[in-house]
């Protein structure tokens, strides 16, 4: 595999990761926990496209609005369910309870489907483009350039909207958010959707990407993901997309110039180099109590 090839993999498994390390950043930024079954919304999402393309003959890209739909309703389903009753618990037992829904959703999606991989309709393969004798894969470029779009917006949301300052608050101090009139528990349930929505997009990219969807497909997206969250920086949202492209990029040339068995092992050996230098990320702050 070429250098340009090699770069081209790890730049879409890169936006893939950031999208959904774009998730446990915001949730872990404003909530405080980590929501372990967000690799679990991802295949929700994607198995959503797969079942109502292939069984309900759903035209394709009305079924990415209905994997949207699911994956918020799922999103802010399990927020009130299983962790607003935890807001004052320990975060062992949120971590617990976040592990608990993880092997929920995956053995619900079991028993519902099937352990079997299904392929993702190909209505949505995107030709590749010869541009000087270098291949582009179309549905890379497309998952680069909407990854893109999506962090410019939700920096926006974030740092120039009246819910993106609700959002900070809330994450600053919520106690004294709610003093000053924020429902904080809304705006964590805004959160979940915003987190969720963007795991649905994840998901199709990441069927687009491997062609086959299964119950257990978001275990280690998932696992990736969060890892390129505590890389980029966790709580930062451009830190989440940096650590998901600078995770992509070690995986692919990983793969490529020295052992595809090895590469997760590589990554993970990388996270451990980079956190040892910097043990707040590479974006991420460190953040001082005063007593």
């Amino acid at each position: 595999m070429s250098l340009a090839a090699s770069l081209m993999n790890g730049l879409n498994l890169g936006a893939i990761y950031g999208l959904i390390a774009l998730g446990y950043t915001m949730v872990y930024g404003i909530a405080k926990m980590l929501n372990f079954a967000h690799g679990d919304i991802i295949m929700t999402g994607a198995l959503t496209i797969v079942i109502s393309v292939h069984q309900f003959g759903i035209s394709p890209w009305l079924s990415i609005l209905l994997s949207i739909g699911v994956c918020v309703s799922l999103g802010v389903l399990i927020e009130k369910i299983a962790y607003k009753p935890l807001r004052k618990a320990s975060s062992l037992s949120v971590l617990i309870t976040a592990i608990g829904v993880s092997f929920l959703l995956q053995n619900t999606a079991q028993l519902l489907f099937g352990s079997s991989l299904r392929s993702f309709p190909k209505a949505f393969q995107i030709p590749t483009y010869g541009i000087g004798g270098f291949e582009l894969k179309g549905d890379r470029l497309l998952t680069s350039l909407i990854t893109a779009l999506l962090m410019v917006g939700l920096v926006w949301i974030v740092y120039r909207s009246k819910v993106g300052l609700a959002m900070r608050a809330v994450a600053q101090d919520r106690d004294t958010a709610e003093l000053m009139g924020i429902d904080a528990n809304r705006v964590i349930s805004m959160t979940f959707a915003i987190g969720s929505a963007l795991a649905s997009v994840a998901g199709l990219f990441y069927g687009i990407a491997y062609g086959f969807v299964g119950p257990y497909s978001g275990s280690m997206p998932g696992i990736k993901a969060f890892t390129a969250a505590v890389l980029g920086g966790i709580g930062s949202v451009p830190g989440a997309i940096v650590g998901g492209v600078l995770l992509g990029l070690i995986e692919s040339f990983a793969k490529t110039y020295l052992s595809s068995e090895l590469s997760d092992a590589i990554v993970f050996a990388v996270l451990i180099g980079i956190l040892f230098l910097k043990p707040t990320g590479l974006m991420g702050q460190e953040i001082r109590e005063k007593v």
